[in-house]
């Protein structure tokens, strides 16, 4: 593409801070911006961004009026940054959609809703092929949970058994997923509300999840993507969720709570899925606030021969979040219309050229 990638920013809260700035500075162009947040309307996008960035010269909009200034404006991408389901990104997808503007998300479900949401992602596929743009979901996930386990996969001869770990402060992410998390309730409020599934066979959460009556955890998705990619097919799938609690009060900014000890800080969600072709993923992510000891992990085991493990401390999350969807946008732009995983990308690469220079669609 010879111009620049003209991108719109549709929630402006603490991703947007790291999504537009790595735009800006991959030679993008940043055209709109839109929140719900009244404290952050009517602000230019640096006072956002914050840390003295250079003014923008875009000023946060109204949420409300997205639609009429993207039908004005006709970015070629909207990137989405609020809410963790697609139920909860339908308008703001259909909108997009209908206007034929590619969309790009970091909520967890959209990397990869056909095994939670069917009906839903089928009915933003047939808008999105109908508009001729490209919606998908992105972030830490697809990397780290994703190709950097299928592209270790490569090294096997034989794999029996694929266990994954992975840990993060939700202080980082936003109310909405520490919410979804538990974090605050009592373990009997967790275990009547989230933990309450824990014992259904395959069959029933099936039904459940696929009817929107329950929201799985991360690893759902995950373990979807993961075989959608390996070529393996799903017999059957499990879920368990656990509440964490620590031996000490934990403030909570993002709650604006202190989660007393013995309390839910979180939850560890165990996902197992079993497969025709006989490999076993088990796989948990772990949502919590942080103590002051603990820390952001990535661990990946394969099981067969040999096994291999492969282990990332510190993981940067947030800023690799952002980093993934930016650097997919070129891909986003290519790829054929409709709700398309990035299980169906090529792999994701570093751009050291302006983002538009990578996009191969005339």
């Amino acid at each position: 593409m010879e111009r620049r990638i003209r991108v719109a920013q549709y929630g402006a809260g603490r991703m947007s801070r790291w999504l537009m700035r790595y735009v800006m500075e991959h030679e993008g162009e940043l055209v709109a911006a839109f929140c719900r947040n009244p404290g952050h309307i009517g602000r230019d996008v640096s006072e956002i961004i914050g840390n003295g960035y250079p003014f923008v010269g875009v000023t946060v909009q109204p949420a409300a009026q997205a639609e009429s200034v993207l039908a004005q404006l006709r970015p070629d991408v909207c990137i989405i940054a609020t809410r963790s389901t697609v139920a909860e990104l339908e308008e703001i997808f259909t909108i997009c959609a209908k206007l034929g503007i590619n969309a790009i998300t970091t909520c967890e479900e959209a990397l990869y809703p056909w095994n939670s949401s069917p009906a839903l992602t089928e009915k933003l596929d047939k808008l999105a092929k109908e508009g001729g743009c490209t919606l998908t979901g992105v972030g830490y996930c697809d990397l780290y949970w994703g190709t950097m386990v299928t592209n270790l996969a490569g090294s096997s001869h034989k794999i029996t058994k694929i266990v994954g770990s992975s840990w993060y402060n939700v202080e980082d992410y936003g109310v909405a997923l520490a919410e979804g998390h538990g974090a605050g309730l009592s373990v009997e409020e967790f275990n009547k509300t989230i933990g309450c599934y824990n014992d259904l066979p395959s069959d029933e959460l099936k039904v459940l999840v696929e009817s929107g009556q329950y929201v799985p955890s991360y690893m759902w998705n995950q373990n979807g993507w993961l075989c959608s990619k390996m070529g393996l097919h799903v017999k059957s799938q499990t879920q368990k969720c656990i509440p964490c609690v620590d031996k000490e009060d934990l403030s909570s900014e993002t709650l604006g709570m202190v989660v007393k000890a013995g309390y839910a800080t979180g939850m560890r969600a165990i996902v197992t899925t079993e497969t025709e072709e006989g490999i076993t993923l088990e796989t948990e992510c772990v949502g919590k606030i942080y103590n002051k000891d603990e820390m952001d992990t990535n661990v990946w085991t394969l099981y067969g021969e040999p096994d291999t493990t492969c282990i990332v401390n510190q993981p940067a999350t947030v800023e690799l979040t952002c980093a993934t969807l930016v650097n997919r946008i070129p891909q986003l732009i290519d790829a054929p219309a409709g709700y398309v995983t990035t299980d169906q990308f090529p792999y994701n690469e570093y751009m050291v050229r302006p983002m538009n220079e990578y996009v191969k669609t005339k």
